[in-house]
């Protein structure tokens, strides 16, 4: 076997990849199910078996400061050493069965063929954790350093020191998560303490590698994320930090989200301890942003791209010099020229936005019956081996697309008429909405935003759809740029648009208090604000993704004609918890998850 895929393990029970440092019975797996004890060393259980391989940005890992816009290939596998309250990646570190067959065995060398057919400056591993594929990750690492490609990955840093010396002369970039500064932030994750990661973070920066640092912001945490940043610090204060705002899924509960504005608090106070911070899971912020950290003036310009990425966005006139402050001159530090090319990912390909994917397509099987565990991991056996996937994106983004989508899935799954009575339930409820469109000279002007007023959701979404379904003119249509999941446009754009009345993305959304604030400290002065006419949804998680959408269409069936629809939506809501969720809807206990109904809904 090669040396490179198993550990002599320095007792016969001890695992020695991560810091949990499992003790493993023969024949036995520790805690990320990914090693076995064979008597004799400790091997990987799954070797060279990838669910996802495909081409980023690497600002969707994310890394900031290293080669911006320049294009790696992502390899993913599966499981992980922690189990986080809330993990975005849970369907697939917690939740997919690695001999399912829509896991690919690849060896290493067709690994890096892959790369260079791409045009890839290098190998990234992200999504779910390295060290739970280690010596899949070393293998591929060792042969891409041989053919000249960059190595990089996005990991909790749990290394063993000698797991990490091991890997250290094969890296160039790692993103290390952490969790907080105290033990209890890691006991929560089934760890001990984050001592071990700090220490890894000096052994990186001190062998040259680049090191990005991000840290989850929980509301009424905001000292664990002070404590992690002045421990930073006192490594190097030019290293990036990322803040990652908290956004509620799975176990989490709803109230541990903090508001945008919060953590946007947050990062400045931290800027007063590190060079340079930035700000996730936030659409509309201007803390993606680098700025020049001695005069504050913007050198390259980021924007959000869905849970966890940012894209950047440069500017022509500063692209001889793209490091280099406009305003005072001071050289930023970032390591790597700038992409000549701009890479865009296609569909729910690239970093995170693959978990939301499956977290739909988990949404709807629930809703269809399948709640035991078995039976999902014989589901994605057939789903992800079938040719659904790559129509996924299109089927999930119009109403009559995605009925189509939950009878294709039945079917797949042999729930056939479960899904019938999904379908019938919402098709009910759309013609009704659907039927009762006004006349184009009296349909409201409607513009959806994300977060931030500025953040405006692409045209061709839902939530969109469920607008002009309802009877409202999206002025969503007349804005031309585009992102993931959508771009930011000036006030002026705004107030020349001139809405009506304005939904708040029940996603990343934002309190209505705070994106009235918004609006007056950027100028938009628009009739939607004028009137009070600015709406967030009641039942959280409702206008995209999961099948909630249609609770999302009949609050905005209310707002936009009130003479015509009186949907109580918190007793529809309770009524399709009942009849498809089997259980009460409790408004506190639901979460952003696509997928689960409530947090501490878990697959029997």
């Amino acid at each position: 076997m090669d040396k490179t895929a198993q550990f002599e393990a320095p007792s016969p029970r001890l695992c020695p990849v991560c810091e949990r440092g499992c003790h493993l019975a023969v024949g036995a797996t520790g805690a990320c199910g990914m090693y076995r004890n064979t008597g004799r060393v400790v091997q990987e259980v799954y070797p060279d078996h990838y669910l996802l391989v495909c081409p980023i940005s690497v600002e969707t890992m994310p890394m900031l400061h290293f080669y911006p816009a320049a294009k790696f290939l992502q390899i993913s596998t599966m499981g992980c050493n922690f189990d986080c309250p809330g993990c975005i990646s849970t369907v697939i570190v917690k939740e997919f069965d690695p001999a399912c067959r829509a896991v690919r065995q690849i060896p290493p060398e067709e690994i890096i063929a892959k790369a260079q057919e791409l045009e890839c400056s290098g190998i990234a591993f992200l999504m779910n954790e390295p060290l739970a594929a280690f010596h899949t990750f070393m293998g591929v690492a060792k042969k891409a350093k041989e053919q000249g490609l960059m190595v990089g990955c996005a990991s909790n840093g749990y290394f063993t020191e000698d797991s990490l010396m091991k890997l250290l002369p094969f890296l160039d970039f790692i993103h290390v998560g952490f969790k907080g500064d105290s033990d209890a932030a890691y006991v929560e994750c089934g760890a001990r303490t984050a001592e071990p990661v700090f220490r890894n973070v000096r052994i990186l920066k001190d062998h040259g590698v680049h090191v990005e640092v991000s840290c989850v912001h929980k509301r009424g945490r905001d000292r664990e994320v002070e404590d992690v940043a002045r421990r930073i610090g006192r490594i190097s204060r030019d290293i990036p930090f990322h803040v990652m705002r908290f956004v509620p899924l799975e176990q989490a509960a709803p109230d541990q989200e903090p508001s945008i504005r919060e953590s946007e608090e947050l990062c400045g106070r931290l800027r007063d301890v590190l060079r340079y911070v930035y700000l996730f899971n936030s659409p509309g912020t201007r803390l993606l942003s680098t700025v020049c950290p001695d005069c504050a003036e913007v050198v390259l310009k980021r924007e959000f791209y869905g849970p966890m990425g940012a894209k950047i966005k440069p500017n022509p006139m500063t692209w001889d010099a793209p490091y280099r402050c406009p305003s005072c001159g001071k050289q930023i530090d970032i390591r790597g020229d700038l992409a000549e090319r701009l890479f865009q990912e296609q569909m729910f390909e690239g970093g995170y936005p693959f978990t939301r994917a499956l977290e739909i397509l988990e949404s709807i099987l629930i809703t269809i019956g399948v709640r035991r565990r078995n039976d999902l991991v014989k589901a994605w056996n057939r789903i992800l081996s079938s040719e659904l996937f790559p129509e996924l994106h299109s089927l999930v983004q119009d109403p009559w697309g995605y009925l189509k989508l939950v009878t294709r899935l039945g079917d797949l799954v042999g729930r056939p008429h479960e899904a019938e009575a999904l379908v019938s339930y919402m098709r009910k409820r759309l013609m009704f909405i659907a039927n009762w469109t006004p006349k184009p000279e009296r349909r409201l002007r409607v513009y959806y935003a994300m977060g931030k007023p500025w953040f405006c959701i692409n045209a061709e979404r839902m939530e969109n759809r469920l607008v002009e379904i309802a009877g409202g003119e999206s002025l969503n249509r007349r804005v031309t740029g585009k992102g993931r999941p959508g771009t930011e446009i000036s006030s002026h754009t705004i107030n020349c648009l001139n809405p009506e009345v304005i939904f708040i993305s029940a996603l990343f959304g934002s309190s209505l208090d705070d994106f009235y604030e918004e609006c007056s400290k950027a100028w938009v002065d628009v009739a939607a604000t004028r009137t009070l006419r600015v709406y967030c949804h009641p039942v959280p998680a409702s206008d995209f993704g999961s099948p909630r959408w249609i609770l999302g269409l009949m609050h905005i069936a209310n707002v936009l004609q009130p003479d015509r629809f009186h949907f109580d939506v918190i007793k529809e809501a309770s009524s399709f918890y009942k009849r498809f969720y089997h259980m009460e809807y409790r408004q506190e206990d639901v979460n952003l998850s696509f997928g689960k109904p409530i947090r501490g809904w878990a697959f029997a």
